[in-house]
């Protein structure tokens, strides 16, 4: 899953936006795709794919490798603030131990919108989690 875009179920689009969008959970959708690529779509539709500093790693356990993917994923799409539409897969790390995988999972924040700046209200969120 290296190659992974994650989007907020109701994330704005542009209208032209063709995606097959998949479901990971009841928030969250992905799509397969790089975020170089998210971004050159993106931007031919007018709109900015914006790149947030703030990295979300965690790890969880499972009998398989993808219940441990899956939890860890979960656990860190739970941690994006919810003022933020998209979150870049990064990096996977998975143990494996007799009877038990260990994943560590990696995302980035990201957002899709219109306009070129963040909006105030996102911006404070961002010092916000800079500051914690």
């Amino acid at each position: 899953m290296p190659h992974v875009i994650f989007l907020r179920s109701a994330c704005a689009l542009p209208n032209d936006f063709n995606l097959t969008q998949k479901q990971f959970s009841n928030t969250w959708t992905y799509v397969d795709a790089t975020s170089a690529m998210m971004d050159v779509k993106v931007r031919r539709s007018g709109w900015n794919f914006l790149w947030l500093k703030d990295a979300y790693s965690r790890l969880a356990f499972g009998q398989t490798e993808t219940t441990a993917v899956t939890k860890a994923l979960s656990r860190a799409l739970k941690e994006i603030d919810s003022g933020f539409n998209a979150a870049d897969f990064d990096e996977l790390k998975v143990s494996r131990y007799p009877g038990i995988r260990i994943a560590r999972v990696t995302l980035h924040a990201r957002h899709i919108q219109q306009e070129a700046l963040l909006s105030p209200i996102k911006c404070a969120a961002v010092r916000h989690l800079a500051v914690e």
